[in-house]
């Protein structure tokens, strides 16, 4: 019997799955079924979820992480800029654990290198930072490794980068990224999981340093703004100056170059065609589009 088995099943260990990228992929794996599923979290305690168990470890811990992922076949592995984490030691340390616990499949989530695209142009920490991440990845030599990058969620329309009351009474966004260039790769980060689940499902196919990049559609703030009309919300639109959006909030500095890669570059990046198609491809299910998440979620 593998050291893998259990009942019958192998286990996946997903890191962040309380998280929005983590609980998808729980779900998705619970949904298809091949796998029993292990949550990591910081606070077990507090966990709600479709898990079959939950363990504590920190992925600034190595003891901890190690401990977590004993026994398993494969781990899904996110950091989260966001909450202020070094997301190359994260990285480095998460590998260390997986590869000490024996662990076959690593999947990473990790975004493209606007560094290296934009040949230093453009500075998205929390892109590259990630994306720095891959070739510690590629050098560890798991038998199975596979890099999926998740798009710009749906969800961040309605929370991180919401839309807002405006100065001239309107309710939209106010932001540095000309309307019309179709630049943002978008997608429920729901459907992250799908993709997630279809690579443990095919290591032969996508376990030997695949890039999978989720994207469901590739949008303008134009699109967008279309999309929530037809489902009969109206939004505003200002393109601002990018010394003005500055001032507009801490942090304001990274959205400004996120959206200037986008427009120059596209979210995925050059040549992203064949990942996206592949992901879509290796999906367990199909995915959720802007307008369809727009009635479901207004």
């Amino acid at each position: 019997m593998s050291k893998y088995k259990w009942y019958g099943k192998k286990i996946i260990t997903v890191i962040g799955a309380t998280g929005q990228q983590g609980k998808g992929v729980v779900n998705a794996l619970k949904k298809e079924g091949a796998f029993k599923v292990r949550a990591v979290s910081r606070i077990p305690d507090k966990y709600v979820g479709n898990a079959d168990e939950v363990v504590k470890a920190d992925l600034t811990d190595l003891s901890t992480l190690k401990e977590a992922f004993k026994d398993s076949y494969g781990v899904f592995v996110v950091t989260n800029y966001w909450e202020g984490a070094d997301e190359i030691s994260q990285g480095k340390i998460a590998i260390e654990a997986a590869k000490e616990a024996g662990v076959n499949h690593f999947v990473w989530s990790t975004l493209p290198n606007v560094e290296k695209i934009s040949n230093g142009k453009f500075d998205v920490p929390h892109f590259t930072g990630k994306a720095k991440v891959d070739a510690l990845v590629k050098a560890a030599a798991f038998e199975n490794y596979t890099f999926v990058q998740p798009p710009f969620y749906f969800q961040n329309l309605t929370g991180q980068m919401g839309v807002q009351k405006q100065q001239d009474g309107s309710t939209g966004w106010a932001l540095p990224i000309d309307p019309t260039v179709k630049g943002i790769h978008m997608a429920d980060i729901n459907d992250l999981g799908k993709v997630v689940a279809g690579v443990f499902l095919n290591p032969n196919k996508v376990g030997k340093g695949s890039y999978l990049s989720l994207a469901t559609e590739l949008n303008s703030y134009n699109d967008i703004l279309d999309d929530f009309k037809a489902n009969g919300i109206t939004y505003s639109f200002n393109e601002v100056p990018r010394e003005v959006f500055l001032t507009f909030f801490e942090g304001a500095a990274e959205i400004a170059q996120m959206l200037a890669y986008f427009e120059e570059y596209t979210y995925m990046g050059p040549n992203s065609e064949a990942q996206i198609k592949l992901a879509k491809e290796i999906a367990t299910e199909d995915f959720v589009t802007l307008s369809d998440w727009i009635k479901i979620n207004h």
